[in-house]
């Protein structure tokens, strides 16, 4: 899918998408890199685990 991607990090995270959003969850990956300009990946994964009321201590994130 992504034959020319380089990571830009150093590790992953993974969720799971029904797919019929497949294509949604593509385009958001090829824009992840300018995403995080604007967004932290703190921030996103923190608002991630808020929305769906997932406990988490903020101590184990990065």
């Amino acid at each position: 899918m992504f034959p020319d991607f380089k990571a830009w990090q150093v590790g992953y995270g993974a969720f799971t998408y029904s797919i019929s959003d497949k294509d949604k969850l593509v385009e958001y990956v090829k824009n992840q890199e300018a995403h995080h300009h604007i967004k932290t990946f703190n921030e996103e994964l923190i608002e991630l685990l808020n929305e769906h009321h997932i406990e988490f201590d903020e101590k184990y994130m990065m």
